[in-house]
């Protein structure tokens, strides 16, 4: 059975609850809320997920690798366990733009690893991104991951069935929430296509309705396939893209 998740950005407590109302009470389908851990708002993932938990039975917070010193104590080990999180998922993390803010050395490899020491009760997922390097260096990593303890996968978003194809031929064996995405406006294409080194077809054109043309065939990709999907609607209403969909 496919899981659907969707992931929601903790701008502020009164937000996230409205549009966890919202998801609620129109997509009776979403299973799991997900929720990265951003530096610029006070909320913390994992205290969002102690939020989302009011509304949904399964939440994963996002935990960057780079934000954890290695040599003192996990401090969210006992905020996890209290507020019921069953699952996590980590990230290495992108260096903050406010140098400021103190990061570590630590790898994605490392911080599974730890967990699985100190929290041998929470599922641990990790990141697979398509766009990092080619295809057998990503796919070497992720069994790397696997290897060190990560349960389940979260992709990148695709904009590209082709390339879900690829990667699904060698990930048969792992348990997959292939990411998607609304891109609405050219500017977010350049982001994704500079920054993030994504790629899109041919036949992409920024509008809503070739978006929920792509969720509609991603989500079909995932059901077909055994595999699960999150959706990620960066600043797009959801009501408006999902509806119909899910």
């Amino acid at each position: 059975m496919t899981e659907i998740s969707l992931e929601l950005v903790p701008r502020s407590e009164v937000s996230l609850r409205k549009e966890l109302e919202q998801v609620r009470n129109k997509f009776p389908a979403i299973e799991r809320i997900n929720i990265p851990d951003i530096l610029r708002f006070d909320l913390h993932s994992w205290d969002a997920c102690s939020i989302a938990s009011e509304y949904f039975p399964k939440t994963i917070p996002h935990l960057r690798a780079i934000d954890f010193d290695p040599n003192v104590p996990l401090e969210l080990v006992e905020s996890i366990t209290r507020k019921g999180v069953e699952a996590v998922l980590v990230i290495t993390g992108d260096p903050p733009q406010d140098m400021s803010h103190k990061i570590y050395r630590t790898s994605c490899l490392e911080m599974i690893r730890r967990l699985k020491r100190e929290l041998p009760q929470i599922k641990i997922f990790a990141g697979m991104d398509p766009y990092r390097s080619g295809i057998k260096e990503e796919i070497d990593y992720i069994l790397a991951k696997r290897d060190a303890g990560a349960e389940a996968f979260f992709t990148q978003p695709f904009f590209d069935l082709r390339l879900m194809e690829i990667y699904q031929g060698f990930l048969q064996d792992f348990t997959i929430y292939w990411g998607v995405s609304p891109v609405l406006t050219e500017n977010s294409r350049n982001y994704w296509e500079n920054k993030n080194n994504a790629v899109f077809p041919p036949d992409f054109v920024p509008t809503l309705k070739w978006n929920r043309n792509f969720a509609r065939k991603a989500l079909k990709f995932a059901q077909s396939h055994g595999g699960n999907l999150y959706f990620m609607p960066i600043r797009t209403d959801i009501a408006a893209y999902l509806d119909g969909i899910i």
